[in-house]
């Protein structure tokens, strides 16, 4: 394991203010990020040396001063958001994909492709306290996808080769206690958990379908949902995988993006069927709601990711579509969702959209930029 320490003196160039408004701007092609102030729509910081940030994703600690950044070449870095600095680096796997803060704060947790398992570290330190590997039924590992923070000092998450949900207790890292939820379906791509921490919901790309598993229960059982709903509809080539961890909940309703096709799928919460669909500009990659629950907006994949679509979650109609920019990758909303911040990967820009009358408030230079997280994202299960 690689490990890289800072010598810049943390404090030396400190702001002194309250964190609850800064963010996150990866920049993927530099393997740097911006930390940016929500309410002044400014940049404070740029923190390099964060390697591969292809796939990058952000938890934080929850004061919200500490951000932990989860790099695709397998690294995990700690950043001080007020002094624009980063902490400390390692780099523990090849290959990762994402990862999360467990309840208390004290852990984070990482998913890998290679060599597939998950790696569990102090959150001061970023000293390993656990590994969990990913081993089938025959010994063979298994990239991990899917990693979310439950209630209960708990992380779930999928096996994207063996089809499996796992659900580890950490409530000691010396001794993790691991259930396992086998035969889920063919290649689960991606996970989500509901806003209380009850149902945990793995979308499958070897079949049309998602599963369920209510973490309430004490016997854990996976329910298939949304079975075949793309039947008999031609299969289209899938350009981007669509994320679920931004998922958007209004009211009882859940607006999901359909692998491969042009829509969205409007799924009641109390029943867990499909209500109705709603067709989109092209294949959504994420769909996300604004924190009211009023409008849902979603950006879609190549070669139509121009493009940001507003849904109205009362009519079920598309209000407004907007033209960020070349390569819209990712989308946030400020806390209380007066605005939502865009990412325009390929105009090299940053766009804050007013969300009431959908003009734009201003933009921002970043190099290359792809995912936006608000430190708010540490009081809020599953991100």
């Amino acid at each position: 394991m690689l490990l890289v320490l800072v010598s810049r003196q943390a404090g030396a160039d400190c702001l002194v203010r309250g964190s609850g408004d800064l963010g996150v701007v990866v920049e993927r092609a530099t393997g740097s990020v911006q930390v940016v102030d929500t309410t002044a729509r400014a940049s404070l910081f740029r923190i390099e040396g964060l390697g591969d940030l292809s796939h990058a994703s952000v938890v934080f600690a929850r004061d919200e001063r500490y951000a932990y950044v989860f790099g695709r070449d397998g690294g995990l870095s700690k950043l001080d958001l007020l002094c624009g600095v980063l902490v400390k680096r390692v780099v523990q796997a090849g290959n990762s994909i994402g990862g999360a803060i467990s309840q208390d704060g004290s852990l984070v947790a990482v998913s890998n492709y290679t060599p597939g398992g998950v790696k569990v570290f102090d959150a001061d330190t970023l000293v390993q306290v656990a590994d969990l590997p990913a081993l089938d039924a025959q010994g063979n590992s298994s990239k991990v996808v899917g990693l979310v923070d439950a209630p209960g000092q708990r992380f779930v998450y999928t096996l994207y080769d063996a089809g499996e949900i796992r659900v580890a207790d950490l409530s000691d890292p010396r001794k993790p206690q691991l259930q396992v939820v086998p035969g889920i379906g063919r290649q689960p791509y991606d996970a989500l958990i509901t806003p209380d921490g009850r149902f945990y919901i793995a979308g499958l790309f070897g079949e049309d379908g998602m599963v369920m598993l209510d973490l309430w229960q004490d016997k854990l059982t996976a329910k298939r949902i949304l079975d075949h709903y793309g039947r008999g509809e031609e299969k289209l080539p899938v350009y981007k995988m669509p994320h679920l961890e931004g998922w958007a909940v209004a009211g009882r309703n859940i607006f999901l993006p359909a692998v491969g096709l042009h829509e969205i799928l409007v799924v009641d919460s109390d029943s867990w069927q499909e209500t109705a669909r709603i067709a989109v500009h092209g294949q959504p990659v994420f769909v996300e709601s604004e924190p009211g629950g009023r409008h849902v907006w979603v950006n879609f994949a190549h070669p139509l990711n121009d493009t940001v679509q507003v849904i109205d979650t009362q009519s079920m109609q598309i209000v407004s579509t907007l033209k960020p920019g070349k390569a819209v990758l990712h989308m946030e909303f400020t806390p209380r969702g007066e605005a939502v911040w865009v990412s325009v990967r390929d105009d090299d820009l940053v766009r804050v959209y007013d969300t009431k009358d959908f003009r734009q408030l201003a933009q921002l230079p970043a190099e290359k930029p792809s995912g936006i997280f608000f430190s708010a994202r540490a009081h809020r299960i599953g991100l």
